[in-house]
């Protein structure tokens, strides 16, 4: 008897290279989120339940050396998520296209999604208080089970339809931009911060 366990989803975790990093990247997170008034205009527009820079700025990089140096060591882990993928890059290059902040409070969610477009996403997580919200992945061949049966409670990780992950502050995670995920409700009234980021794969 032979048994293979076929077409894998990678989510790498990492952490930061340097655990004064964390503290660099809070007080430019609060720095930025102070004075970005389209930031927050577009989320009341939005019904964002927080802060994000996402539609407001794309040059965090730029802003603060914290976040600067978050690129940096994303670039290193960019290369090593596709060697371990396998992936024929050629002569491309994985580039972080875009760098966002996320801040959210007590109630505070992000309803799943994917990240068109791109080739690796990701999140650090900066703070993450007890009650935060935890990161849900999905089974991405769940339009496809229809008359599957339901799995036992003890299935393990693997078999599982379902990925929750609590990361820790100075946590990386890293996946390909297809796998549908969400934030699960925060019960935590102290904030939630993270920075999110897209790589693309560039000729």
């Amino acid at each position: 008897m032979t048994e293979d366990i076929l077409f894998s989803t990678r989510i790498e975790r990492r952490r930061l290279p340097k655990s004064t990093l964390i503290e660099e990247l809070e007080t430019a997170c609060w720095m930025i989120e102070d004075g970005d008034t389209a930031g927050h205009d577009w989320c009341e527009r939005e019904g964002y339940p927080g802060y994000t820079s996402y539609a407001s700025l794309d040059d965090l990089a730029m802003r603060a050396p914290a976040f600067a140096e978050l690129v940096e060591a994303l670039d290193k882990l960019a290369i090593g998520f596709a060697e371990r993928a396998h992936w024929d890059i050629g002569t491309g290059r994985l580039v972080c296209d875009s760098l966002w902040i996320n801040i959210l409070g007590e109630g505070g969610h992000h309803s799943g999604h994917i990240h068109p477009n791109s080739v690796i996403s990701g999140t650090c997580y900066i703070a993450v208080p007890d009650g935060a919200g935890q990161i849900k992945f999905e089974d991405p061949r769940l339009p496809m089970l229809m008359a599957t049966p339901p799995l036992k409670t003890d299935a393990p990780m693997q078999a599982k339809r379902f990925l929750y992950i609590r990361p820790e502050a100075g946590d990386i995670l890293m996946w390909e931009s297809w796998l549908r995920h969400e934030v699960m409700t925060s019960q935590s009234e102290n904030p939630r911060i993270s920075v999110s980021f897209n790589y693309s794969l560039i000729d």
